[in-house]
């Protein structure tokens, strides 16, 4: 059986709706606080299987040299296409509920299967590179409306190319990192003069990003039929922004700042091969792309997605966004022949954002910005009074994304994190 089959059922009970039956088989970077080494898992319904043990007994072997021990999964990513598959499809194998190895195995159980609950989870990747879009036609359209003539409020380049810029790869962060509201430049419209404060305006953006699964040679494009191949998996992504750092910094070079500070990544990284059943085709595009980004088939995915936000005193949280991926106007094999056309080299574990995800109604946009309009219709939430236009002290933020399929779920899990305040002392 293909590890995509529906039919499949693992040794292991995993609820119908959780995130990882054993068609998902999402890969991440985990330690216990009995073993603080940083090493390779897979996600198995509430369960963390320990690759560096299977490997340590010759049941998964992906090179000649041990790389499930490594605290990133760069160097197992590196080994390419046919190595992810074979892999896949060997834990696929090891956790089936008709074969014993693993199942009749109770030491070899102890060892290699931890409870979710236990671990701690860490950046899955060491990144080298990142880059984030503006790929959404609703989310384009709106930020155009608010802040431009709403007749025209796509500029003239936006239909022709996939929008990007570099963000910063340092401040990639995993979730669960909590992050301090950034400090910086800001000139309120009564103001003369900019001010040196706290954001006012701190934000979320609900995004997804693809994960580089090879290098490329600088000087040489990335086809926009080859993209794909060059794509390890996804993941959830939270781009923090300050919007009033930006709307006074962005001209004209674009943002700084007010993105630098810290985007949120899922520790699951979903494989491109566990998406394949859910391949959807993306929105109609007119005009025409340029013949270097025309692609013909089904090159976007149906991947729902949810944003909760949860103030600091508040017992539950309220779901204040729900949208899909589908809808995305540029797909990933776009993005990447894009960013490579000029001859830019990607390498192993870069990160690519497909930028705001938003869809057409006004409970599926996918940021503050949109959902309160620039703050001039703030949300109230589920409690009634509390209200919100941006992001106050102590909000946690938590995002979810799926593909349903018949009878079970394929997952990324969820990226969430608390707003603190501002460090002190920042001068």
């Amino acid at each position: 059986m293909h590890p995509n089959d529906p039919a499949l059922k693992s040794f292991l009970d995993v609820a119908e709706q959780s995130d990882f039956p054993i068609q998902n088989l999402p890969f991440g970077i985990f330690s216990t606080a009995s073993q603080p080494q940083a090493r390779t898992g897979v996600a198995i319904g509430d369960w963390v299987l320990d690759l560096s043990v299977l490997e340590s007994r010759g049941l998964i072997k992906p090179a000649a040299h041990a790389v499930f021990g490594d605290a990133t999964l760069n160097t197992f990513i590196s080994l390419g296409r046919q190595v992810w598959r074979e892999t896949r499809e060997a834990i696929s194998q090891l956790l089936r509920h008709d074969n014993p190895v693993l199942r009749d195995d109770s030491v070899l159980r102890s060892q290699a299967l931890i409870a979710q609950s236990e671990v701690q989870m860490h950046l899955p990747i060491k990144v080298g590179g990142y880059t984030d879009f503006y790929s959404s036609k609703e989310h384009a359209t709106n930020v155009g409306s608010m802040f431009r003539d709403p007749a025209n409020a796509l500029l003239p380049n936006w239909l022709h190319l996939p929008v990007g810029y570099n963000g910063r790869a340092s401040s990639v962060i995993v979730s669960g990192v909590d992050v301090h509201r950034p400090m910086g430049q800001v000139k309120p419209p009564s103001a003369e003069q900019p001010l040196f404060a706290a954001c006012a305006k701190l934000d979320f953006e609900l995004e997804t990003a693809f994960i580089v699964g090879a290098d490329t040679v600088l000087g040489e494009a990335v086809t926009v039929s080859d993209a794909e191949s060059l794509m390890f998996g996804m993941v959830l992504l939270n781009d923090w922004s300050a919007r009033d750092i930006q709307q006074w910094e962005y001209v004209p070079l674009g943002p700084f700042n007010a993105k630098t500070f810290a985007t949120s990544i899922s520790p699951w990284i979903v494989t491109m091969e566990a998406l394949e059943p859910f391949r959807v085709q993306g929105p109609v595009q007119e005009p025409k792309p340029l013949p270097y980004l025309q692609q013909s088939g089904a090159h976007s995915f149906d991947i729902s997605l949810e944003v909760d936000l949860q103030p600091e005193s508040a017992k539950k949280p309220t779901t204040i966004c729900k949208t899909n991926y589908r809808a995305m106007y540029w797909s990933m094999a776009q993005q990447l022949a894009h960013h490579t056309v000029s001859g830019c080299n990607v390498g192993v574990g870069d990160v690519m954002a497909s930028g705001t995800i938003s869809g057409s109604t006004p409970d599926s946009y996918g940021s503050l910005l949109e959902l309160s309009w620039n703050g001039q219709r703030p949300l109230t939430l589920d409690d009634g009074t509390t209200q919100r236009s941006f992001l106050e002290n102590g909000d946690r933020v938590t995002m979810r994304g799926w593909c349903q399929g018949a009878g079970y779920r394929i997952g990324f899990g969820e990226v969430s994190a608390r707003v603190l305040p501002a460090l002190s002392g920042r001068r």
